[in-house]
């Protein structure tokens, strides 16, 4: 990855309209990608709220350098270590004129956010982009050859990938909620397990279709199920079974969720609240599915969020 980059000897201070134009392209990306976070982001204090919004694009950013189909896995990586330099050397006080990097920085100095966490989300994002060719069980599948690959071969492994791309972003969250209980760090590390293996169980179909399987070789093994059997029309019983299991584990997690939200600052309370009610009902609705997520993806409705919003708004009122 990138290398330390030294202070500026003379450092750039951004403008006060240079920096309400920046936040308001993070919030642009927030707004129009962050399907289920930006409904916690509105009921934070608009400082708050900012600052999440420039994590929030940064990390989409980063997301979408290292998952673009277009590009060879070598060059994917060149340029998230190219735009991670820039983020360096804006960190370093040197003039930027990225807007996601103006605002990103300018948040991490209002929040204390340590650097390391930020490498730490971009790390996350190139840990689904292959060195070269894939390794690990596979099967060959279909008449064009194309291989499904189990990411983690146990729930240990997957855990430390869960933690890289979603305990991280808690432990920045967590932040700028602002906390002083230290319990607060570890309750958000299992907070973020809970909110990635929601994600791998609605998405199985999805990730199957990219070649990826994120549910661990040995939960498979314990259904008597292959990777191949998470493409076209797997047998439902034995995939229900398998991604209850997984839910359990999820809820487990959840509870974590929960205790977590009395340790932040009161004014980010509802937020987090929203954004663990959300998370958690959408794991309840592909349950009450039957966890057949292989008939269409499974979400919560625009008027489903809004209900929990609404309920937000009230808890930051009370």
């Amino acid at each position: 990855m990138s290398t330390a980059v030294q202070p500026a000897a003379v450092q750039s201070v951004p403008t006060h309209s240079q920096l309400a134009m920046a936040y308001s392209v993070c919030s642009g990306i927030a707004r129009s990608s962050a399907r289920n976070f930006y409904y916690a982001f509105l009921v934070l204090p608009k400082p708050k709220r900012q600052a999440l919004c420039a994590v929030y694009a940064f990390m989409r950013r980063c997301d979408d350098l290292s998952d673009d189909p277009s590009l060879p896995p070598r060059e994917r990586r060149a340029r998230l270590e190219a735009w991670l330099d820039a983020f360096h050397h804006a960190q370093a006080g040197e003039p930027t004129d990225d807007a996601i990097l103006l605002a990103l920085t300018d948040s991490q100095r209002r929040y204390q956010i340590p650097a390391e966490l930020l490498d730490q989300l971009a790390f996350g994002t190139l840990m689904d982009v292959p060195d070269s060719a894939p390794e690990g069980p596979s099967q060959e599948t279909g008449s064009e050859s194309s291989s499904l690959v189990v990411q983690y071969r146990s729930f240990k492994d997957l855990y430390l990938y869960c933690y890289h791309v979603a305990s991280v972003v808690g432990l920045v969250c967590i932040k700028i909620f602002g906390y002083r209980d230290p319990n607060a760090e570890h309750l958000a590390e299992r907070c973020g397990i809970a909110f990635q293996l929601t994600n791998i169980i609605r998405d199985v179909k999805e990730d199957a279709g990219m070649g990826r399987v994120y549910i661990p070789l040995e939960d498979l093994q314990k259904f008597e199920l292959m990777p191949g059997d998470l493409q076209g029309t797997p047998d439902r019983a034995r995939l229900r079974s398998l991604l209850a299991m997984e839910a359990e584990r999820a809820r487990e997690f959840y509870k974590s969720g929960h205790e977590l939200i009395p340790l932040v600052s009161e004014d980010s309370q509802p937020a987090l609240w929203v954004l663990v009610t959300i998370y958690q009902r959408l794991l309840e609705k592909i349950a009450q599915k039957q966890y057949d997520v292989f008939a269409g993806r499974v979400r919560l409705s625009t008027r489903e969020k809004l209900s929990v919003l609404v309920k937000g708004f009230l808890k930051r009122l009370t």
